[in-house]
C-alpha cells in the first residue's frame, strides 16, 4: 500500500453539487434535527412554522443528494431584512453552503436591500463569514442570549440608516 508523502497535499472526496429550493413545512424533522446540533439555544417547530407562515419571509433549504443540509430563515420587519436563523449540519460544514444560503437570499431581495443579524461575539466563524459577504458591526444588545446572557453583535449589511435606524440609537456604534 503507497504512503503519502510529508508534503504531498491531502486530496478530499468530491461533494455532490448543493442546491437551493423553498424550505417547506414537510422539512422541518429535519430543520429541528440540525436546529438542535447547532445551537444552545435551539428554535422550535412552533418558532419556524410562525417565521416561515409570514408573507415577508424567505425561508431556504440547502439539499445535497436529495437531503437537507442546511437553511435560513430571512424575514422583513419594516424597511430591513433580518437573518433570523441559519444553519448547515455540523458534519456539512466548511464548504460554503451558508454562504449559497445567505447569497441566495441577498439575490432574491435585491443587493441594496439592507439586512441585520445578530450573532454571538464567539462565534468567530460566524462572523467571519458574515464578514466576507458584507457584513459589518454597528453595536451590541447587551444580555441578548438567554442561555448565557451573552451579548449579541448587531451586524448590518448596508447601511442600517435607511432602515431609519439612527446610528447613535446602535449601542456600541
Amino acid at each position: 500500500m503507497p504512503t503519502r508523502q510529508a508534503n504531498e497535499p491531502v486530496v478530499e472526496a468530491p461533494h455532490s453539487p448543493v442546491s437551493v429550493r423553498e424550505l417547506g413545512y414537510v422539512d422541518l424533522p429535519l430543520v429541528v434535527s440540525i436546529e438542535r446540533r447547532s445551537f444552545r439555544s435551539p428554535w422550535s417547530v412552533g418558532m419556524f412554522s410562525l417565521e416561515m407562515s409570514k408573507d415577508d419571509t424567505i425561508a431556504l433549504a440547502a439539499i445535497e443528494r436529495e437531503r437537507l443540509v442546511g437553511y435560513l430563515i430571512l424575514s422583513r420587519f419594516d424597511r430591513a431584512w433580518h437573518l433570523m436563523n441559519i444553519a448547515v449540519a455540523p458534519e456539512h460544514r466548511r464548504r460554503r453552503i451558508a454562504s449559497l444560503l445567505i447569497g441566495e437570499s441577498l439575490e432574491r431581495i435585491g443587493s441594496d436591500e439592507p439586512v441585520t443579524l445578530e450573532v454571538r461575539p464567539s462565534n468567530s466563524s460566524a462572523i467571519e463569514l458574515y464578514e466576507g459577504l458584507g457584513f459589518r458591526s454597528f453595536g451590541h444588545r447587551p444580555g441578548y442570549y438567554p442561555d448565557t446572557g451573552e451579548d449579541a453583535l448587531i451586524m448590518w449589511r448596508g447601511d442600517p440608516r435607511t432602515a431609519g435606524v439612527p446610528l447613535e440609537g446602535l449601542t456600541g456604534a
